[in-house]
């Protein structure tokens, strides 16, 4: 059984590995993928939340996840998610394809096999799907924040033999730890431009930074990013 976690788990980082294809694309587009990825700024952080399945018998259960920013040594960029006791999800990583304009999330599934949701955005909602080859039902995970990045909103719907109305298999209500619903202001990550929750320095001075990937690429190379933000800022 650990062999094959093991070996779906890297399964999972080869397939992203190809999937962001950055290392065969311009500056340009490098440039895309962190734009299109700063979309969800949002999301970087630790969540707790509540679950409750809409098929089936009533359930109700608590479930956590941490996003984060993963900066590779090859110039491509992508978002990292881990959720903590969901009834179907584990590790995955969200990655943004400039040629065609979409994003796509590899995740392993309750059964540690890899699951391929590819979407958009849309009316501020990531709305990532899937079809089942076998039964060609088509799975649906949306996901959205609320009250300036506060809260957290996920549903998973399916559609039976791809026909037809979704139906919601579950959703999933969360809060970010350390936010206040309230709003208020909030620090600027210095790599990412999210919400910062961790102090960094650099001659003498404070900044701040979203996550643990935010904080390795300003360690390894803190003058090119205070040298971006002071340029970016007018300072």
């Amino acid at each position: 059984m650990r062999f094959m976690l093991m070996a779906s788990i890297f399964g999972l980082m080869a397939l992203v590995a190809s999937d962001s294809r950055t290392a065969e694309v311009t500056p340009k587009e490098k440039a895309a993928v962190m734009t299109a990825l700063q979309s969800f700024n949002d999301y970087i952080g630790a969540w707790n939340g509540d679950g409750e399945s809409k098929m089936g018998k009533n359930e109700f259960w608590k479930e956590g996840m941490n996003w984060g920013w993963k900066f590779n040594k090859d110039g491509s960029t992508s978002l990292q998610v881990e959720f903590k006791d969901s009834k179907a999800f584990g590790k995955g990583v969200l990655v943004y394809l400039p040629d065609t304009k979409k994003y796509k999330l590899t995740i392993l599934g309750a059964d540690k096999k890899e699951l391929l949701f590819e979407g958009e955005i849309k009316r501020k909602v990531l709305s990532l799907s899937r079809v089942d080859p076998t039964s060609m039902d088509k799975y649906t995970i949306n996901m959205s924040t609320t009250n300036e990045g506060a809260l957290f909103n996920m549903e998973y719907t399916v559609q039976t033999g791809g026909k037809g109305i979704d139906k919601k298999i579950f959703v999933v209500s969360a809060k970010k730890e350390g936010a206040s619903i309230s709003g208020g202001k909030k620090n600027e990550c210095i790599v990412s431009g999210g919400v910062g929750t961790m102090a960094v320095s650099f001659e003498g001075k404070w900044y701040y930074v979203c996550c643990g990937g935010c904080r390795d690429a300003f360690t390894e190379s803190p003058k090119k990013f205070v040298d971006e933000y002071l340029k970016t800022k007018g300072k």
